[in-house]
């Protein structure tokens, strides 16, 4: 199963939607979109695959939303775009790519809705939350 997982190393939503990704066995192509953004068009796709309007792909906390003025609903979705990848903070994290669909995995279980059941068992999350049984099954 080609999967693909836009990540940001120091974040723990995606650390454990990339834990998620492996405990089910596959090994995705993952990409440090703050370091090799998405283009325009895949960035374009993947929120609309999404099924997310552009506004809802950005990320408000700890980036320069504010200082940007992107709370204008003025804006149009080009100069969202253009936010974006200019400052690729932005881009709400994150997104995963599957065959089954594309997801913003917010939170990370989300993902378990876009895999494949082939978990290797029991999963928590970082802060201790169990997300699957010890048969793989999902507890949330």
């Amino acid at each position: 199963m080609t999967t693909t997982i836009y990540h940001n190393p120091d974040c723990g939503t995606s650390r454990n939607t990339l834990a998620m990704i492996r405990n089910a066995g596959i090994e995705p192509s993952v990409i440090d979109y703050l370091q090799n953004p998405p283009s325009r068009d895949q960035l374009k796709a993947m929120i609309a695959d999404a099924g997310l309007a552009v506004r809802a792909a950005i990320r408000e906390k700890s980036t320069p939303f504010d200082a940007l003025g992107l709370a204008n609903p003025s804006l149009s979705d080009d100069q969202l775009l253009d936010a974006m990848l200019a400052h690729p903070i932005l881009i709400n994290r994150l997104f995963v790519i599957t065959p089954v669909g594309t997801r913003l995995c917010r939170p990370s279980e989300v993902v378990l809705y876009i895999l494949p059941e082939t978990h290797k068992g029991a999963f928590a999350k970082e802060d201790g939350e169990q997300v699957l049984d010890a048969g793989g099954k999902r507890l949330v």
